[in-house]
């Protein structure tokens, strides 16, 4: 298993790579060229997983992940009710149709619950989804342009800090302090 969810479901269904985006200006390192599809997978893969992060932070929305439901409107149950203007943003962030945006999202979405329920093993439980998702929670959020907004659609401001997107020695011992704390409300010592 890849360790970088990103680039999995990105390659899995075939997108462009996606570039991560620079702390100082808060677009993509290297102009992205006018193709839609380079633009579509920077916007809907970070958009989608960052989604996916924030529903796995309460017991209920990793053991939705969990539960073997098919036919899930994913979209739908990871942005809460927001998709609309999740793919509103994806699409004017692209410059592609709605319907284009819409099928990326639900694609997307529709991988990434697999790539968990791969990944969380045979005897999956809420706190090993949790964990998995800190850890790709920098790989993310690296690759996540700052005018989509999600934090504000999301209801987690932090999202959309710039310091999210900081690499460098420092910066990366502090993600990992983050990543470690962030998970921090399953005590291993009761």
């Amino acid at each position: 298993m890849a360790n970088n969810w990103v680039e999995l479901i990105q390659k899995n269904l075939g997108f462009p790579p996606l570039r991560k985006i620079d702390p100082n200006i808060q677009e993509a390192k290297g102009k992205i060229p006018g193709e839609t599809q380079e633009k579509l997978a920077q916007a809907a893969i970070p958009a989608v997983l960052t989604a996916l992060y924030r529903f796995t932070r309460s017991d209920e929305g990793c053991e939705a992940i969990l539960s073997d439901q098919r036919n899930t409107d994913w979209p739908g149950v990871l942005f809460k009710g927001k998709e609309k203007v999740a793919i509103e943003k994806i699409a004017g962030y692209a410059g592609v149709p709605l319907v284009e945006a819409e099928r990326a999202v639900e694609n997307i979405a529709n991988e990434a619950v697999v790539t968990v329920k791969r990944s969380a093993g045979s005897h999956p439980t809420a706190a090993s989804v949790k964990s998995l998702m800190n850890a790709q929670r920098h790989s993310i959020l690296v690759h996540l342009p700052a005018v989509m907004q999600m934090g504000d659609l999301l209801n987690e401001e932090g999202l959309d800090d710039r310091t999210n997107k900081m690499e460098g020695p420092f910066s990366n011992l502090m993600h990992a302090i983050e990543n470690r704390l962030s998970g921090s409300d399953q005590s291993k010592y009761p």
